[in-house]
């Protein structure tokens, strides 16, 4: 902490501002407004607070020669950096599974041709409103970049091709894969009754007002770049979770036209708030 502090007078004091300072300052800027945008609205922002109050009452006990304070302050610094990992972990899990999104690897995971993307939309958007329609719930899983090979493995193998009337035999209530989701890979039905996360999103306390399901979608779709369709079992309204963010009561035009930017798209957060379903 002091060497920054040092480099920081240096740099205002003296130091000639080259070239490679203002890549410097631009580069640390990105990294701590990427770091905000990520925890925004998560618990990770009281904690993050509660650290910056503990560095400046740190400060204020060097400058005022509190050798105790300081060392006890240091101290706790060294356990914090183990502990920041732990309670970070979400957060630093999301955020390396979004940098392994970017670059050219994204362009080789594309799409295929636009007569297979608008197959799969037909199909998927035909199941939700079959699903609708009949009075029951449905959680489709969309896997994109980011694998889902762990969540599919606590499912059951399906291995079939991608229909709507296969999708909504499986979320029939008497159906024993009913209960749980489907992950879909391309046109392919990978695995059925998978079980999702229920962890914090970018919701925070927002993703209360939904249901189990609707929490899963949020939670597997904050974590990674998969698309999420939800159906509602109550109210029969079919919703959209992607980037950790929803849109709800999505009729069958909008839901057409969501799902077909989405999956053309590499850029995995809505352009849109949520909406409750």
């Amino acid at each position: 902490m002091d060497r920054i502090v040092q480099q920081l007078n240096d740099l205002l004091h003296g130091q000639i501002f080259k070239w490679n300072n203002a890549l410097d300052v631009l580069i640390v800027a990105i990294f701590i407004y990427y770091v905000l945008v990520l925890i925004r609205g998560t618990r990770a922002v009281q904690l993050l607070i509660g650290v910056l109050v503990l560095v400046l009452i740190y400060w204020i006990a060097t400058y005022l020669q509190l050798t105790l304070t300081v060392l006890l302050l240091q101290g706790l610094f060294a356990v914090a950096v183990v502990a920041l990992v732990v309670v970070f972990q979400p957060e630093l899990r999301r955020a390396l599974g979004q940098l392994g999104q970017l670059g050219p690897l994204n362009r080789l995971l594309a799409p295929g041709t636009e007569e297979e993307v608008e197959g799969i939309v037909d199909e998927l958007v035909r199941a939700a409103l079959l699903i609708s329609e009949a009075k029951h719930g449905a959680l489709i899983v969309l896997e994109r970049a980011t694998g889902l090979q762990d969540y599919s493995e606590t499912g059951v193998p399906v291995n079939g091709k991608l229909t709507a009337e296969l999708l909504a035999s499986i979320f029939m209530t008497r159906s024993p894969l009913h209960d749980g989701a489907v992950i879909v890979r391309g046109n392919e039905i990978i695995a059925a009754a998978c079980l999702l996360p229920l962890e914090e999103t970018a919701q925070g306390a927002a993703a209360h007002r939904y249901g189990m399901r609707h929490r899963a979608a949020l939670s597997i779709s904050a974590q990674t770049d998969a698309i999420v369709i939800v159906v509602s079992e109550e109210t029969q309204s079919i919703s959209i979770a992607s980037g950790g963010r929803m849109i709800g009561a999505l009729d069958e035009e909008r839901l057409r036209r969501v799902l077909s930017s989405l999956i053309r798209s590499r850029i995995q957060p809505l352009p849109f708030r949520s909406k409750a379903s």
